[in-house]
């Protein structure tokens, strides 16, 4: 008996209603494997991070030195300021130092104290600039900058060209990456997993850090010689985070 198919309805008759739970339990069949390995390589991931290290000689010295002028009014200290720094500005261009620039300008009261009253007594004025030079160049350029009028120098670190720090970046980057995925082949190998493929990759750092700075003193008590300069190393890192399917 033959099951006839109200009129106006869109529902399968006869045979198709046999056939039908059966195409039903195949799609399921397959979709559900498939859900199964969804899940599977969504949450079976390891994630792991390599360190790469650079070590690169610096040649350059980046020096921060200024004029300090002291006196009874604030426009004559500030004047006599400018004439200076201007004089040390013109013999650094003529040393053709690089990256030259202000780095201050300050105008301060200096204050007395007689029982327990403060009054100004004058005032302070100060320039200061940075520029990097040659590390071989620099200790003779400091004694001349102080001929030239600088009476303070505040701080002086080494670095190396950026050519040579751009180059050590993707170095360290290589070194990063590699580490990480040995380190990855070596978790598996001891739990029995084989890598898949990588997920995501995650660069946290490929940077050389900031150069410590030395040699804070006042010009006039190394201009009776000449100054020493010697410079050194600088590290240049860099971190890879790879997430790799398993």
């Amino acid at each position: 008996m033959t099951r006839a198919a109200l009129p106006g309805s869109q529902f399968p008759s006869g045979n198709l209603w046999k056939i039908l739970p059966l195409a039903l339990l195949v799609c399921a069949t397959f979709v559900l494997p498939a859900l199964a390995q969804e899940k599977e390589k969504m949450w079976r991931t390891l994630s792991v991070s390599g360190r790469g290290v650079e070590t690169i000689p610096t040649t350059l010295a980046q020096v921060s030195l200024g004029v300090e002028i002291q006196g009874k009014t604030a426009e004559e200290v500030q004047q006599e300021a400018a004439r200076k720094s201007s004089a040390v500005v013109a013999f650094l261009k003529s040393q053709n130092v690089e990256k030259l620039q202000t780095t201050g300008i300050r105008l301060n009261p200096v204050y007395s104290y007689t029982n327990n009253v403060q009054r100004i007594t004058g005032y302070a004025a100060s320039n200061t600039v940075s520029f990097r030079i040659p590390t071989e160049k620099a200790g003779t350029l400091l004694d001349d900058a102080v001929k030239a009028g600088a009476t303070q120098i505040n701080g002086i670190s080494f670095v190396a060209n950026d050519e040579a720090i751009a180059a050590a970046q993707k170095q360290a980057l290589k070194e990063a990456t590699q580490d990480a995925r040995l380190q990855a082949d070596a978790v598996f190998s001891a739990l029995g997993f084989k890598s898949k493929e990588i997920v995501s990759i995650q660069v946290n750092n490929a940077t050389a850090p900031p150069p410590p700075m030395f040699l804070r003193a006042e010009a006039a008590k190394v201009a009776d010689s000449s100054t020493p300069v010697v410079g050194g190393e600088q590290e240049v890192e860099a971190s890879v985070t790879l997430q790799i399917s398993y």
